[in-house]
């Protein structure tokens, strides 16, 4: 992901961070942070793309895509 994906997200406008989390039991959760809601929105366009061509042969499940405000950071 270091070598592929996250260079791509950093490329998109807005872009803070990117978390990758391996949750156990085959669950990995990632969170992506971007000033705006359009950057997000951008990301998750290019995250379909690069999973659709290089991970989804890989993944017994279609990601889930879930989005939000921050209401507290620490």
């Amino acid at each position: 992901m270091d070598e592929g994906f996250v260079p791509l997200l950093r490329r998109v406008p807005g872009f803070v961070a990117y978390y990758w989390v391996d949750a156990g039991d085959g669950v990995m959760v990632s969170t992506s942070v971007f000033e705006d809601q359009s950057g997000a929105e951008e990301s998750i366009e290019r995250a379909a793309d690069f999973v659709r061509d290089n991970l989804a042969s890989l993944l017994p499940n279609p990601p889930q895509v879930t989005a939000g405000t921050v209401v507290a950071a620490g």
